[in-house]
């Protein structure tokens, strides 16, 4: 019997063509990256997102990427992560100064492809002032995108520190989440407890089978 379709399977193929309209425009602001992806005609990247669940295929095609869903076939290269993973381990959307990416990336398939599209990430410079440049003229374009770039800048900031403030609040204050150093002392404290049942168990066992042989208890 075939599932019943969800009313968020209608948006995907149009979410699909809105991701590869965005990323081709992304792509038309930086033209030494879009050259460079004529080496990877062809190359299909398969890319299954664990929250919110979604799974969809990128496939390069001259100097553009195309959108769609995956394939019977085996892509290249297979990236499984969450939304928060895969965006803080591209370099352009990484903060300053950041630690490691949240959460786990992995991957699998071609290990050259992935070092490849890993330089074309790190090397993505784009000229985000274009499109201002363009629309508003040379004089208002760069005031109007260095005050985006600004804006966006602190969005950032105040949202990391809501974030901050919101886990602080849920683990010191209400006690709905657990930090993590006392989950880490919780599990140390439950690995020592059974290493120490194990070592009782073992010398239970060392009587009985001394008692077994009429020896002394």
């Amino acid at each position: 019997m075939t599932a019943p379709r969800s009313p968020l399977d209608t948006l995907k193929p149009l979410a699909g063509r809105l991701l590869e309209a965005a990323l081709n425009r992304a792509l038309a602001l930086d033209p030494d990256t879009r050259a460079a992806l004529l080496a990877l005609d062809g190359q299909r990247v398969r890319l299954d997102l664990e929250s919110p669940p979604l799974a969809l295929e990128l496939a390069v095609q001259g100097e553009a990427l195309r959108v769609g869903p995956p394939s019977e076939s085996e892509p290249d290269l297979a990236v499984r992560a969450g939304i928060g993973a895969l965006l803080s381990a591209l370099p352009f959307l990484k903060p300053s100064g950041s630690a490691a990416p949240v959460g786990k990336v992995r991957i699998s398939g071609d290990a050259e492809l992935a070092r490849r599209l890993q330089r074309l990430a790190e090397g993505f410079d784009p000229d985000w002032e274009r499109p201002f440049v363009e629309a508003f003229g040379p004089l208002l374009g760069p005031q109007l995108a260095k005050a985006l770039r600004s804006a966006l800048r602190e969005a950032r900031h105040q949202a990391s520190h809501l974030a901050r403030a919101t886990v602080e609040y849920l683990t010191e204050e209400s006690r709905d989440l657990v930090p993590s150093a006392e989950q880490q002392a919780f599990a140390e404290d439950v690995d020592t407890l059974r290493d120490a049942v194990e070592r009782l168990a073992a010398r239970i066992d060392r009587l009985d089978a001394a008692r077994g042989g009429g020896a002394p208890a």
